[in-house]
């Protein structure tokens, strides 16, 4: 298997870099090619710009989305940009590794999705029509591939749960991977979650590798979370609001699972 690994942590020593080193170490002795995109040591350009588009003319308007269908559609996307996205085609899995860093993901690896999912490679694929809008959530580019999640949060895992203060963490990472993953066409792995990373101790980590390492190592056979495809009926078109007799009675993020 091909297995991309993109990493958003700033220190090397850090547990996150120790997690890391022993994710990628696991895979690569399992037989897995692996690739990393350590977005720190890159010095990854985080803000999406002109500068973004090789034909862009400082001094003229800039438009994110038309600059980047342009730039995508040409081939004149910056050389970094286009990198990442022969490592998206290259993989057969993804694994994004991040702290959770005020409810979300850190800025740098934000802006690797913002500048990497490109118009015509991220999003604006497909037929948009009374039957269909768009190749997107479970259809699209990435769609085959698979993903996963491993974060750390300085949190205790009851601050997560249903009735903790910090919201449920099914809740707060559903915009990563319902929007950002299952939406290009990712299946999306259940997450690898450590909680109150800053008292991890040496045996907390062996446990946390144990267990990490499980999850490595059925990668190919893990069930993904149950997301909704838009284009298989659950959803009107074009409203793309659930069929009423869908998930009568949910709301919120719940109702886009099945189940």
């Amino acid at each position: 298997m091909n297995v991309l690994y993109v990493y958003a942590h700033p220190e090397p020593t850090s547990l996150n870099g120790a997690l890391k080193n022993f994710a990628v170490a696991r895979l690569e002795a399992a037989g897995h090619s692996v690739q990393v995109s350590d977005l720190y040591a890159m010095q990854w350009k985080t803000p999406v710009d002109g500068h973004d588009n090789l034909d862009w003319q400082p001094g003229t308007r800039f438009d994110a989305s038309l600059d980047s269908k342009r730039a995508f559609a040409a081939n004149r996307q910056a050389a970094d940009i286009s990198a990442e996205q022969e490592k998206l085609r290259w993989a057969d899995t993804v694994i994004f590794q991040f702290p959770l860093w005020w409810f979300s993901m850190p800025a740098i690896l934000k802006g690797w999705f913002e500048r990497v999912y490109a118009y015509g490679f991220g999003y604006g694929v497909g037929e948009h029509s009374d039957m269909r809008w768009g190749d997107r959530y479970g259809e699209g580019n990435l769609a085959g591939k698979r993903a996963m999640l491993v974060v750390t949060t300085g949190g205790w895992e009851s601050h997560y749960s249903e009735r903790g203060i910090n919201g449920p963490i099914d809740d707060l990472l559903f915009p990563i991977q319902h929007g950002m993953l299952f939406y290009p066409g990712f299946a999306v792995l259940p997450p690898f979650l450590l909680y109150r990373s800053s008292r991890v101790d040496e045996a907390g980590f062996a446990s946390a590798c144990a267990e990490l390492g499980q999850r490595l190592d059925s990668l190919a056979s893990t069930p993904p979370i149950a997301f909704r495809q838009q284009n298989a009926g659950d959803y009107q078109i074009p409203a793309l609001t659930l069929q009423p007799e869908v998930a009568s009675g949910q709301r919120g993020f719940a109702a886009h699972r099945q189940g």
